[in-house]
């Protein structure tokens, strides 16, 4: 048995051997075709490994986000919240501490983009000073020492000092962010006293932290609990949903290369038919034939498909995904400019793999079968 199975392996490395070199002695047909294919793997690859380092990336800034954040809406819409709201829920049995936010939106006409200004909780900016996010720093021109100028929503000029601009490991989050003390937040904002623009609820057991959001509900009808694993859905659905536009915008290059993939399995040259012919009539049979051409199929395939994801680990890796990073990041102007943590998702690779690869053998299959059962006088005539 054991001959036997070096009989086969044998068998099969000469017909690999000569299909190498059936596709060597075709070089410029071969070489369009793997450049056409390798650029489709390329671009699928790309979105794929991008958009999850995306969500990872987004993953693990989030994983110390609020566990339980309470909004209060009025008409519908989110609305300041009262800061006596806070004695009410911290009562609710579960919840073990809490305490109020202030953040909010400020559009810059200087540069026709949206700021996040925010008040953190620990270690605040002194009155008149700002922590800037890099994207803000770099939009701006700002560095330490700088004022920036804004005007308030009275219309009154405010120039904080920048004393400090956040870690660019956290960009992704952080771009668009200015952090300041409480009271130029409020004067900024022209803020009421003793609101909030939203509360914070730590819960004592992870696994009672929807129970509480009911009784939240129940105790403050007016507000909406929001949680973090909800938060986590929205960003992997938005990410899943810009992946889903950079699919569509590249369906017609799929589509042509599943034509181009077609017409070049299907329509065989008269030298690829006489060549069969040739080899059906000195003694191939048609397994033979066949397992040729296919290991023709697989090298070139296998070839371009670990050329193009080479090139996409790369180019998202290395290269912060220079093509695809303004559609995926989804920031208007204040682009996050970071490189994101390699991750490969072996589930992905194989789904990637099937939809690339395996069409283009099945392709390949049926007329070269259709050709290898034909007689060989007939085929080279």
């Amino acid at each position: 048995m054991i001959q036997d199975m070096r009989a086969v392996l044998r068998r099969q490395r000469y017909l690999l051997e000569y299909s190498l070199a059936a596709l060597a002695r075709r070089p410029g047909k071969h070489l369009l075709l793997l450049s056409v294919y390798a650029l489709i793997v390329f671009l699928l690859s790309s979105t794929l490994l991008f958009t999850q380092a995306m969500r990872q990336e987004s993953a693990r800034v989030l994983a110390e986000s609020p566990e339980l954040i309470v909004q209060r809406l009025v008409a519908g819409r989110h609305d300041l919240i009262p800061a006596h709201y806070l004695a009410s829920l911290t009562r609710i049995r579960g919840v073990s501490d809490g305490h109020g936010r202030l953040w909010g939106y400020f559009y810059d006409p200087a540069v026709r983009a949206n700021y996040t200004l925010m008040v953190p909780r620990l270690d605040p900016p002194p009155a008149g000073e700002i922590h800037l996010g890099a994207g803000v720093a770099r939009t701006r021109g700002l560095g330490l020492g700088d004022y920036l100028s804004l005007r308030s929503a009275r219309g009154e000029p405010f120039a904080p000092r920048v004393t400090g601009v956040l870690d660019g490991r956290t960009e992704l989050v952080s771009s668009d962010l200015i952090l300041m003390h409480p009271d130029d937040f409020r004067h900024f904002f022209a803020l009421p006293p003793e609101h909030f623009t939203d509360l914070v609820l730590e819960v004592r057991n992870p696994r009672e932290v929807r129970k509480v959001a009911e009784k939240i509900i129940q105790a403050l009808p007016d507000t909406r609990p929001i949680l973090r694993e909800e938060i986590l859905r929205t960003y992997d659905a938005v990410f899943g949903w810009r992946q889903g536009m950079v699919f569509l915008v590249l369906s017609g290059a799929l589509l042509a290369f599943a034509i181009l993939a077609w017409d070049r399995a299907a329509g065989l040259s008269a030298e690829e038919r006489r060549e069969i012919g040739i080899l059906k009539a000195i003694g191939w049979e048609t397994r033979e034939v066949i397992a040729m051409k296919l290991w023709e199929g697989a090298a070139l395939s296998l070839m371009a498909f670990l050329i193009g994801y080479l090139l996409a680990y790369l180019h998202v890796f290395h290269l912060s995904a220079t093509l695809f990073a303004p559609v995926l990041k989804g920031w208007a102007v204040l682009y996050p400019s970071f490189t994101p943590t390699p991750f490969i998702d072996g589930l992905q690779v194989a789904t990637l793999f099937f939809f690339t690869v395996f069409p283009y053998m099945v392709a390949i299959l049926i007329p070269i079968w259709r050709v290898a059962i034909t007689d060989p006088d007939q085929v080279m005539r």
